[in-house]
């Protein structure tokens, strides 16, 4: 397989961005960085290996991330709901409150007569 070097060594950069504490993808990490700045012949196991740690690694976080904003969909939807549900509580306690002080000045009203 041939490797595509900038392709390669893009990924490699993107890669470094992230703080990566798990020992397997900061070893394959550092590997393939040394490997890329020695300009060697890449060898296509080193490669797929780093294809192989990158994906592993990554793909747990974008499954984590993937079910955190399920969850956090869900939960805004309920907040929605709540907010929606709430409005109208509040519009329909708002009349109750118009109605009653209605009634209440004109015992006033007939209070002072």
């Amino acid at each position: 397989m041939a490797v595509d070097r900038a392709a390669l060594g893009a990924l490699v950069a993107e890669v470094a961005r992230f703080y990566i504490r798990e020992r397997t993808m900061r070893r394959a990490q550092l590997k393939m960085t040394a490997a890329l700045g020695a300009s060697l012949t890449l060898r296509e196991r080193d490669v797929d290996d780093y294809v192989k740690a990158v994906q592993t690694y990554f793909g747990g976080f974008e499954r984590e991330a993937r079910e955190h904003l399920r969850d956090v969909d869900r939960r805004l939807g309920r907040v929605s709901q709540l907010q929606y549900n709430l409005t109208a509580e509040r519009g329909v306690t708002a009349r109750r409150v118009e109605v009653t002080q209605g009634v209440l000045a004109r015992l006033t009203e007939l209070a002072e007569r």
